[in-house]
Order: structure tokens, then sequence, then C-alpha cells
């Protein structure tokens, strides 16, 4: 099947071609269609399919024709959870309307100051693409009329329930018209998504094109157990030093230590820059600008901040931290293998997070191989798969108890001896109340402080900032 089947007028197709794309992925092929019908849509994708393009051509074409009321207000609105998804999705209305007369798409998201939206508001919108609360916020202030509105679209729908913004989603749509057309795009129909969907569609088409469970076929995934930080680290290091590795995202579970082993794998000579929703907009514009020139090799990123990223380039996603979510795992491997590339995703564990990984493995119904690196190996034992060898005759595993740097089976029992990357005088890794609640840092490093109030590494060492507090700075944010 061609784009030129679809129904698509000339200048859309137009555009299409000069972006490189001659063939329709499976959800294009099947909602765009439906789409210019003037159908609402129900439709479970997942990131990298070619959603946004999906919705966005029938709603270009949709522009193509007057609207029959004269004003300001848009005619075509796009709710995304966050502001880079946001960005995304403007890009690719700029790309496929290229050719299209007098079209203008406006982005409002939180972090970007108010007067900006303000004077691009007044000047008249046509294609609006906003995070829920940002939105609301302009609604209220009486600068956003969505009167003329003739196409609602949800994006990654589930993530918006996920972080929050049921309520607000439930107030723009009592806003909108009743005769709109609306289109809701999820990665999963879970129960809430279908709940969602009845109080907002009417009589909507019903599209599944690949399940949120379903096998990346393209994306080789690895699983490396870790000691404790130190061995992780040297993990991460012997792995971004591999030729072979284009760009990277690795990912961490809080904005704090996004920043602190970015910083570290800067001062290790790597391209590296992190990206989370402390940042201000311009700075994660700048970042995700950065990553997509090539000059950054190394994206340190949080769960949502890295939303909507679409970078060709991505040629390896590192788990750092396992998600909290294992939906979110699905999404952060699919940001490696776009546009049918292959991909790498790697992840990291310790032997206590194996039950983790076994939730991540149901949700996917995909086993995750375990590798290892010759010199890198785990010194503690790795619980094996269908291991019933080691389980004691009541059912209860059995504890082991290692050698300094090993699984000391109970609290704090990671008790690593000093490596390479510890500072001098004190282990690697000692941890206190549970495993990862090291001091006074992750790394231990407590070397004399710099001018730049970081303390200083050795060839070869990850070393942190100095922690006033002594606590962990991989803690929770």
């Amino acid at each position: 099947m061609k784009f030129e089947t679809l129904g698509l007028n000339a200048p859309i197709l137009q555009a299409i071609a000069n972006a490189g794309y001659t063939d329709p992925t499976p959800v294009q092929a099947q909602a765009v269609p439906e789409a210019l019908a003037g159908r609402d849509l129900l439709v479970s994708a997942q990131t990298g399919t070619g959603k946004t393009a999906a919705f966005m051509l029938p709603s270009l074409q949709l522009l193509t024709e007057p609207h029959p009321v004269a004003g300001r207000g848009p005619r075509v609105l796009v709710l995304t959870p966050t502001r880079e998804l946001a960005m995304q999705v403007t890009k690719a209305a700029e790309t496929y309307g290229r050719n299209l007369r007098r079209i203008k798409t406006v982005s409002i998201v939180g972090g970007m100051p108010y007067p900006v939206q303000n004077r691009l508001l007044k000047s008249g919108v046509d294609i609006l693409v906003a995070t829920p609360g940002r939105l609301l916020d302009q609604m209220q202030s009486g600068r956003v009329d969505l009167s003329r509105l003739q196409v609602l679209i949800l994006d990654e729908a589930d993530r918006m329930l996920d972080m929050g913004f049921k309520d607000d989603l439930d107030a723009i749509v009592a806003k909108v018209p009743a005769n709109r057309q609306t289109l809701l795009f999820s990665a999963t129909l879970d129960p809430n998504i279908v709940r969602l969907a009845k109080s907002m569609l009417n009589n909507p088409v019903r599209i599944e094109v690949s399940s949120q469970q379903s096998k990346h076929e393209n994306i080789e995934q690895r699983l490396h157990f870790a000691d404790d930080m130190a061995h992780k680290n040297r993990l991460l290091d012997h792995l971004l030093r591999d030729v072979e590795l284009n760009q990277a995202i690795v990912f961490t579970s809080t904005k704090r230590a996004a920043d602190d082993l970015a910083q570290d794998l800067h001062e290790q000579g790597h391209a590296s820059a992190a990206l989370h929703g402390d940042m201000k907009q311009g700075a994660r514009n700048r970042t995700l600008q950065l990553l997509r020139q090539g000059r950054l090799r190394v994206l340190v990123a949080t769960d949502v901040a890295a939303r909507g990223i679409d970078v060709q380039g991505i040629s390896h996603v590192i788990n750092y931290d396992l998600p909290r979510q294992a939906e979110d795992y699905v999404h952060r491997i699919g940001r490696t293998g776009r546009a049918g590339k292959n991909g790498i995703a790697i992840s990291f564990a310790n032997v206590r997070e194996h039950f983790q990984v076994k939730i991540i493995e149901r949700f996917t119904s995909q086993p995750i191989p375990v590798a290892t690196i010759p010199g890198l190996e785990p010194k503690a034992r790795v619980f094996e798969r269908n291991d019933r060898n080691d389980r004691k005759p009541g059912g209860k595993p059995r504890a082991h108890s290692g050698k300094p740097g090993g699984y000391a089976g109970k609290p704090g029992g990671f008790a690593g001896k000093a490596g390479p990357f510890a500072a001098k005088g004190g282990p690697s890794f000692a941890a206190k109340a549970g495993p990862f609640a090291a001091k006074p840092s992750h790394h231990a490093a407590q070397a004399p402080a710099g001018k730049d109030g970081w303390a200083k590494a050795g060839a070869g060492s990850f070393a942190g900032k100095r922690d006033s507090n002594s606590k962990s700075r991989f803690a929770k944010a």
C-alpha cells in the first residue's frame, strides 16, 4: 500500500515524499481512511509505530477546506502528556503541512513563558498542541476559544491518566463542541481507557495495531546483574565505550540521579547531558536539539521527560535504574529501534530486583536474556529462573551469604569491597537501611572538592557531588 491510496491531497503527499516516506505503517493505513471519513477512533498503538502521522495527516487534510465560521480559535486540538511529545507533534504538523497555505500551529506547554504564549494565541491558530494543565490555565484566562474546534486528539491518553490529568481532560472536553470528531490514541486499551473513551467518543472505530505487550523483535534485550553501584558504573562505562554505540539514552529513577550521573559521565569524557522535568523549557529544547544534531552521545533522562523523544540515531537504551512500572519498560526501550531500524536495550539490576525483572517479563510475555561481560561478571549469586534446587523443603529461598561485595541475604546485605570507583579509605558501596541507601553518596566520593564543588576523581573513576546531608544522591527526589 502507498500513501497515494489513502485519499490525501497532493500538497500533503508531496510533503510526505519530501520527508522520505513512501509506504504507510499499519496504524497509518488503518487510521487515516477512517479519520478522513469523519469517524471517531479508539486506537491502540505503541510508540514508534507512526501514530503521530496517523492523526496529523487527516487533520491537515481537514484544514484544506475553509471553516464555515470565522474566528481565531483552533480547529484541531492535540493534547499530550509531556512537553517533549508536544514538540514532536508540532514538528510533525509543520513537516507534513509545509505545502499548505496559512496553516498555523501553536504549542502551549508548561515551562514556556505566558507572555510568549499569549502573543501566539492572540494572532490566531489552526492547530493547537498543548499539555492539559497549561491549556486549562489559558482557557480559564479567556485566551483560548474552542467553539470552532472540529477535531480533538488525545495522544498517549494512558500516560495522561497515569499522570493525574483525568479531571483536566474532563474540564477541557466539557468546553468543546459536541459534534466534534475525537481521535484517542493509547499504548494499551485497559479498563480506564475504555471508560474514558465511552465518555468522550461517539461510536468509535476500534483499531488495535500492536498491544503494549507486543515483542520488540527489532530490539535486542539484555540484562546485566550488578553487585553494587561501583560495579554498575563499570558496566556502564564499558558499554558507553563500545564503538558500535551511536547514541544512547540512559534512564534513571530520579531527577537528581539524572543530573549526577550526567555530570559523572561528562567528567569521564562522554558527551552527555541530563533531561528531566525540573529543567526550564529552553534548556530542555537545547538538549534535545544537541541530541538530534548528533552532538550529544549520551542522554541521561527520567521516564516522563523522555516521553515523545523520536531520534533515529538512538542505537542503545540503558536502564541504569529499573522502571517502577512494567509498562514504562516498554516505553523506554521504544526510544531505540525507531523507523524500522534495529536497537539494543540493556537493563541493570541487582539480585534483589530479580522479582521486578520477572514482573517486566510477565508483562511483555518475553524473557530478558541475562548477559555478562568478561572481567565484569557479578560476584553475587544470581537467582536462576525455575531454580527449584535453590529452595528449602519449606519453599523459602536459601540465604546467600557471600564474600565482601556479594549478597549477604539481609537488609543492607550489599557490602562491596574497595574498588577502582571507591574513594580513598572507604568501601565502594556500603548500605545501611536498604540496598541503595549508600553513604555519603552512591559513589562514595570523598576526595577534596574542587573550586566548582565537585569532588576530584582520578582517571577511570566516577566522582559524585559532595552531599552535605550525607544522604545517597540517588535517593528519591
